[in-house]
């Protein structure tokens, strides 16, 4: 018997659906197959969803063959927010309804416990775009994909509420926040230029490249105060806009750096590297592309201390963007 749910996959910072289909009595006896170019923590899958079934009191269709395709089929999958989707289509004869209008995303413990997962706010913004109606993510990831209007966010602790939310969806609550207020509340910063004293001219240079979107280089021996300054260019740059928070919170939700506590960014990010990072390191890539340190200072301030000690290679992929301007987006770094 076949069935089908939605789940999401990231690539970049963009996050594009992906269709699981899963066929129960096709295959062997006791075999479980994965297709669709799954990574080793997608493979692995199998043991927690058996281990999750069984401790919260359901029974896997044992004596059967199990075959699950992740389509489209020809780009690799990666990541353990496969579990919730892929168990919900082992379990499909404990859904009575179609799940094809809402999309499933989470990682699943042994004992059934749904644990967070990066990309949600990506993932909520592409079920948005193709018109699914709904979004059942971890609790700990709700926050930050409610941001996102016009799709209905569930949030689910367990295994057994996600088979809750499928039976009876009407006894379900979505998640509503107030992006507005959530700004608000982010907008903290743990340090500020008014703790300094003195420094005149470097307050007065950093307000000038702040207000120019400008780069600073800072010259000086050794406890003068450079980074002191720098951690602290963030509080004089102007307040985030939702706009700006969304997109830098998706960056920082697809590296797993998000506190998932506040579900937003609401402050200037401040990045500053080792000079031991290489180049993928500070520009990101791979072969699944990751964010590096220049996208997560994206809207903040890039800081490259001790900057003569730091690889040459290094320092080459940084000479384009800043001759042409891009990708800092008038943002000072320095």
């Amino acid at each position: 018997m076949l069935f089908k749910t939605i789940s999401a996959s990231v690539y970049g910072i963009d996050a594009y659906l992906v269709e699981v289909e899963v066929d129960v009595g096709s295959a062997r006896m006791q075999d479980f197959n994965v297709v669709g170019l799954p990574d080793n923590a997608v493979k692995e899958s199998r043991e927690r969803i058996k281990s999750a079934l069984r401790n919260c009191g359901f029974e896997f269709p044992y004596g059967q063959g199990v075959t699950i395709n992740l389509a489209p089929a020809d780009v690799r999958k990666e990541g353990s927010g496969f579990d919730l989707p892929r168990l919900a289509g082992c379990m499909g004869q404990f859904f009575g309804k179609p799940l094809d209008q809402c999309m499933f995303l989470g990682e699943l413990s042994l004992d059934g416990d749904v644990r967070p997962v990066r990309g949600a706010l990506s993932a909520a913004l592409a079920a948005r775009d193709k018109g699914l109606n709904a979004i059942a993510v971890p609790e700990a990831n709700a926050r930050e994909a409610a941001v996102v209007e016009g799709v209905s966010v569930f949030a689910l602790k367990s295994l057994p509420q996600a088979v809750d939310l499928v039976n009876s969806p009407e006894s379900f609550t979505p998640v509503k926040v107030d992006a507005g207020q959530m700004l608000t509340e982010a907008a903290q910063y743990n340090v500020d230029l008014r703790d300094v004293r003195g420094q005149q001219a470097a307050k007065r240079a950093l307000e000038v490249s702040c207000a120019g979107g400008h780069n600073i280089l800072f010259i000086g021996p050794p406890g003068a105060g450079k980074t002191m300054l720098a951690k602290r260019i963030p509080t004089i740059l102007p307040p985030m806009s939702l706009e700006e928070a969304i997109e830098t919170t998706r960056i920082h939700s697809v590296a797993g750096t998000l506190d998932d506590h506040r579900g937003l960014v609401g402050t200037r990010p401040y990045r500053s590297p080792h000079h031991t990072i290489s180049d993928a390191g500070l520009i990101g890539g791979g072969a699944v592309p990751r964010p590096g340190e220049v996208s997560l200072g994206h809207n903040g301030v890039l800081f490259l201390d001790e900057l003569p000690e730091f690889q040459r290679n290094v320092l080459e992929v940084m000479r384009q963007p800043l001759e042409d301007g891009r990708p800092c987006h008038n943002i000072p770094s320095c």
